[in-house]
């Protein structure tokens, strides 16, 4: 195309009648048909072509596309596509939007981007005005003309208006859909384990619902299976990572067809990290497994909305868990976080098995260089002074716990514990009568008579719930225990470091080392230690260790004393095995 240049004697700079525009679009919401990205990009097209602008073609295409970008939230200079092109004012000489809206949503925003239109010297466009009205130009190629910016600081108050009303009657309106039982606001990001679904023609057939997102449910399922079976947090995490399993930001991100990934929070003052892909790790894990969406109820700043009688208010016909399960997985969530015994980033298999005999604190691996790693007694880490500290080769305690281990215990058959859940209305309970108390601190700060009643009203719906949830009784779990076949040696024979440091966890297994004498020893003083299983394996483990005692005493011609377990303490209670 030829193009005929001219000179604005005013500015002192020289362009062409065809210029080089940017065609901008935004969204705010993927899934709204009335600004759709294919409308926009139409309207910007024939304001371009009447203006002569050209955006150019194939991979010389001159495009700024944000999807899923609130202009209030969001500055023209921060949004990703856009905000690269204004970081590159060479390369166009305008730009072009559909509306006002598209481009911005109040003042400040407006003036940065004048300013910054006025220092580069472009031409911006509007396609249509505020209300549908004609096209809008605002040309900053003259410095000295102040008409472009002015006229832009009124029609950025008018969008900065229209932006607040629009938020008001948004805010408005999903206020009163989650007071409507089993309706979802339309485009919003579900809770992990649902998706939006049309509501059924059963319950009015108007709106969305939520419905179990069967990807999100086994990935669910996964978790609480592992957990229920003993492994951590952590390691559950770090399986997940393993096999690319999305994380839920991740996961609705491909619901979406978005980019995974994105920026990730840093320290004050300091910029976050921009990640491919994000990663799983406890705390995601322990918060998804809390929040009560996975019980179906709706929940608004953290609490659950609920009723005017105090009922949670649910979003789904098809809750991912009952209270029962809810309510275990809490508990052993509450376990863990006091006692994880299960770690995979160490190799020391005495890890809270190895106590100092004289303080009785526990021993930690050390590697120190030229010497093989040992167990010592860490009490000045916690404050306190050992006067007869210990330690001891590692390898050679390792080996003597695992022979002495399976000496006692190694013929215990495992059991497989199948769990029923019952129901114990005390966690809820616990938790609204919180919720009542924080409520009440609120008691007579209200200052109109329509606050009072809605204070008035949760109030009581609060009340009416604990009232409810006294009258309800509790069910124990039932526990099935059923034979696996295989012994402990086979569990030991088949785990990790990880695994056999569990099983002796489970056991209760402690060994405590006193301080060792001075000499060349090449093996483990048997006089220094002192091993003991606390019972978990009772009467099985006495059996065993009573049969072999018998079989000693006949051989050295004594008998033992009646009723005695050699090097088993008093029993405590635990919970059973559970074989993998």
């Amino acid at each position: 195309m030829t193009t005929a240049s001219t000179r604005n004697p005013l500015a002192g700079t020289v362009y062409t009648e065809t210029l080089r525009g940017v065609r901008c679009v935004r969204l705010s919401v993927l899934t709204d048909e009335t600004t759709s990205p294919e409308r926009q990009r139409e309207a910007d097209d024939r304001a371009a072509a009447e203006l002569g602008i050209s955006f150019g073609e194939g991979d010389n295409l001159r495009e700024a596309v944000d999807l899923d970008v609130s202009a209030s939230k969001t500055s023209p200079f921060d949004r990703p596509e856009l905000g690269a092109w204004l970081a590159r004012p060479q390369d166009f000489d305008a730009l072009v939007w559909w509306r006002f809206d598209r481009a911005i949503r109040n003042m400040a925003d407006m003036h940065e981007l004048a300013k910054w239109a006025r220092t580069h010297r472009k031409l911006i466009v509007f396609a249509e005005g505020l209300g549908g009205s004609g096209r809008l130009e605002f040309d900053f190629r003259n410095p000295v003309n102040p008409v472009s910016e002015l006229m832009m600081t009124f029609f950025a108050f008018a969008a900065q208006v229209e932006s607040q009303s629009i938020s008001d009657r948004v805010t408005g309106a999903m206020a009163a859909l989650r007071k409507m039982t089993l309706r979802w606001r339309g485009g919003g990001k579900p809770p992990y384990g649902y998706m939006p679904a049309e509501m059924p023609a059963e319950h009015g057939g108007k709106g969305w619902t939520l419905v179990p997102d069967p990807e999100a449910v086994a990935v669910i399922t996964r978790i609480v299976k592992e957990l229920l079976e003993g492994v951590s947090v952590s390691m559950i995490s770090a399986g997940l990572n393993r096999d690319g399993i999305p994380t839920p930001r991740d996961h609705w991100a491909l619901k979406r067809k978005r980019k995974t990934g994105g920026k990730t929070g840093g320290a004050r003052g300091e910029k976050g990290t921009v990640r491919e892909r994000f990663a799983w790790n406890p705390a995601v894990i322990t918060r998804m497994l809390r929040n009560q969406t996975l019980l179906g109820w709706k929940m608004h700043k953290g609490k659950p909305v609920r009723d005017d009688e105090g009922n949670p208010i649910m979003s789904t016909e098809t809750p991912i868990m009952t209270r029962e399960e809810f309510d275990r997985i809490g508990a052993v969530l509450d376990e863990r976080s006091i006692d994880n015994s299960v770690r995979h980033d160490t190799e020391a298999l005495l890890l809270r098995v190895i106590h100092c005999a004289h303080c009785g604190w526990r021993m930690y691996q050390s590697q120190q260089e030229g010497r093989s790693p040992f167990y010592k007694c860490n009490s000045y880490c916690r404050g306190g002074i050992c006067e007869k500290s210990a330690n001891v080769r590692a390898d050679w305690v390792d080996d003597y716990v695992s022979a002495e281990f399976l000496r006692l215990v190694g013929s215990v058959q495992t059991t497989h514990v199948v769990t029923v859940p019952g129901y114990d209305p005390g966690p809820e309970l616990r938790a609204t009568v919180a919720e009542y108390a924080e409520h009440q601190e609120q008691k007579g700060r209200q200052k109109s008579k329509h606050a009072a009643a809605e204070w008035q009203r949760r109030a009581d719906a609060l009340d009416a719930r604990i009232a409810d949830l006294e009258t309800r009784e509790a069910r124990p779990e039932q526990r099935i225990v059923t034979p696996t076949g295989r012994t402990i040696a086979d569990e030991w024979a088949n785990a990790d470091t990880a695994g056999r440091r569990k099983l002796l966890h489970e056991a209760g297994v402690r060994l405590e080392v006193s301080r060792g004498t001075r000499g060349g020893w090449r093996k483990l003083d048997v006089r220094r230690v002192s091993f003991t299983v606390n019972g978990a394996f009772d009467p099985a483990a006495e059996t065993v260790t009573t049969a072999a005692e018998d079989v000693a005493s006949v051989e050295r011609g004594d008998h033992p004393a009646p009723g005695s377990a050699a090097r088993l303490a008093e029993p405590e209670p635990v919970r059973e095995l559970v074989a993998a």
